[in-house]
């Protein structure tokens, strides 16, 4: 059976499945190239901070202008993380799209049984197997987008973390 046909038996269900998986990994490759690119321009974007603490640095203490890059950081780091959270309500919703397939599929099988008998199984059958194909695009769905998602928040950390150190350093 080709993939469309598993699309197609799985209904509506596996078009908004699909349309997601589009939408994540779209988000998930942009995020992946922006964290690189920004990763490399670390010691930029830390002297462009650092350039804006250096002006407030004859009114503040040492403490004030640690908390000041700190913040400045964290500003920035929000900014680039937009739209990772897409990633993660793609991760969670996935499943329980499948899910509900699996209901759907179920209680279409129990239509046709209560109207029909079990005299031709395999109308029966049509509703199991859309039950079973929405509950593995969910999850097909759902386990790149956990994976992703994780990797990316590791990525966004390490790049926090090296721009608080050059911000830091320029700083101090």
């Amino acid at each position: 059976m080709k993939l469309y046909e598993y699309i197609q038996q799985g209904g509506t269900i596996m078009y908004i499945l699909v349309l997601l998986n589009i939408i994540g990994f779209a988000v998930m490759i942009t995020k992946f190239w922006l964290f690189n690119k920004e990763k490399s321009n670390a010691g930029f974007l830390a002297d462009e901070i650092g350039n804006k603490i250096k002006e407030r640095k004859g009114q503040q203490d040492l403490q004030a202008l640690i908390e000041i890059a700190k913040q400045e950081v964290s500003s920035y780091i929000n900014q680039v993380e937009r739209g990772l959270n897409t990633v993660k309500i793609i991760a969670s919703i996935s499943p329980l799209l499948g899910l509900l397939g699996t209901v759907i599929g179920v209680l279409v099988a129990f239509q046709i049984m209560s109207k029909q008998g079990l005299s031709d199984p395999s109308y029966f059958a049509q509703g199991i197997s859309m039950a079973l194909i929405t509950t593995v695009g969910g999850m097909i769905v759902a386990i790149p987008h956990f994976v992703g998602h994780s990797y990316l928040l590791g990525m966004l950390d390490a790049l926090e973390s090296k721009l608080e150190k050059e911000v830091l350093t320029r700083v101090l």
